[in-house]
């Protein structure tokens, strides 16, 4: 069972889970029902996967009975995001937008009564960093304890498996164990541990944040932030020689492949309408996170891309003749006619929807319908989750 992110799951299950993540875990299965209640996510999925149930409810609308009826061996769902990121108010459980996580933790343990449905096999959860510190992380835990499951928890990024593009997320797995105690939740995290590197293999030894990491339960929060403000003297572009090095060094980082392998043929006509205009190079072009197409390396991509700028997502360079240091160098100097003519030479541009989709792991055959504007592709995409890694650790999962 699937879950989206305003029916209390992900809007990644929606749209990037289902045939697209077994097929690249080599898992069989079988998806009983995806839930959401997001109109454009729901459009979305359903053109990829026709034949399956689409629920448009909450969790908290679907009855303890029906829930049985679907005689699930899985959940794969994410909590909305919000009530545990740092930028927002961090209402953790309190949030209503918690209820329908609250939902199933207080229906997972009345799967086990006698007259009803038995507890599902394997539970996968996502969510941003920050949920692993709080309370609702912990009545998590205490819930699947008091459940008899065994489970790991990891902080994993899309450059473990060598692809471009930093996105640190939270991730749990949870398996029924069959003979759960301290000795069973240890070896479980001990397999986790020595299994890693297989699952992961392309450790990003540039930045040790973006190194896959498997947390320990007694201190959940200690895996350094990849987003963590570096402090130094000002470079060019309002870089810190630190930040200079640190991109450096993930672009000299051999184990992860370079943005070029995961960009689209494109015509002259199709590039214009992704060109940054000269109103957002004048106001945000010392904010823009550049990447060129030989770069090992780009930031994450939230639902805000192509529509807001600082924090959303790198562009991309489409001049790589143009050297990027001497279109800043003195660019406040000169009046603002000047700048945008400078920076017009970088040929800025935003990835386009299935490059980002490239980037996150979507199979070339996943497709957006027709009608569902650029921007909505933008929103459900950042909304959603790498199915090359959520694939990686279901293997972890089952195996």
């Amino acid at each position: 069972m699937q879950s989206g992110k305003d029916a209390g799951g992900a809007v990644a299950s929606v749209v990037s889970s289902d045939n697209n993540i077994h097929s690249e875990s080599g898992i069989p299965g079988h998806v009983v029902a995806a839930i959401d209640i997001n109109t454009t996510a729901n459009q979305i999925y359903r053109h990829n996967f026709p034949d399956t149930p689409l629920w448009n409810k909450t969790i908290e609308g679907i009855a303890l009975d029906d829930f049985n009826k679907l005689s699930f061996d899985m959940i794969l769902m994410s909590p909305p995001c919000q009530p545990f990121t740092r930028i927002g108010l961090q209402g953790d459980i309190s949030d209503p937008r918690t209820k329908s996580f609250l939902y199933v933790l207080d229906l997972l343990p009345r799967f086990s009564s006698p007259q009803l449905h038995r507890l599902p096999r394997f539970i996968l959860l996502e969510n941003v960093k920050g949920f692993e510190s709080s309370a609702a992380r912990e009545l998590l835990v205490k819930t699947l304890t008091g459940c008899g499951y065994s489970f790991q928890e990891f902080m994993v990024s899309p450059t473990s498996v060598g692809i471009p593009n930093s996105r640190l997320r939270y991730f749990l797995i949870a398996k029924m164990s069959t003979s759960f105690s301290t000795q069973a939740r240890s070896e479980v995290r001990s397999q986790a541990r020595s299994e890693l590197p297989d699952v992961f293999p392309h450790f990003a030894e540039a930045d040790s944040s973006e190194q896959p990491t498997v947390l320990s339960p007694t201190c959940p929060g200690s895996c350094q932030s990849e987003e963590e403000v570096r402090e130094g003297q000002v470079l060019y572009k309002l870089e810190t020689a630190a930040d200079a090095q640190r991109k450096r060094s993930q672009n000299q980082d051999l184990s992860i492949r370079q943005i070029q392998d995961f960009l689209e043929p494109q015509r002259e006509g199709d590039l214009e309408q992704h060109l940054l205009p000269p109103r957002t190079l004048l106001r945000y072009a010392l904010l823009l996170d550049i990447v060129q197409p030989t770069c090992r390396r780009s930031v994450c991509f939230t639902k805000g891309y192509g529509r807001y700028v600082e924090g959303t997502g790198s562009v991309l360079q489409g001049c790589t003749e143009t050297q990027m240091e001497s279109v800043f160098a003195g660019l406040d100097q000169v009046s603002e006619e000047e700048k945008v003519q400078q920076l017009l030479k970088l040929k800025l541009r935003y990835f386009t929807p299935r490059e980002v989709a490239n980037l996150m792991g979507f199979p070339q055959s996943f497709m957006f319908p027709e009608g569902v504007s650029t921007l909505q592709q933008y929103r459900t995409l950042g909304n959603s989750l790498n199915v090359v890694v959520v694939s990686r650790l279901l293997q972890l999962l089952v195996s």
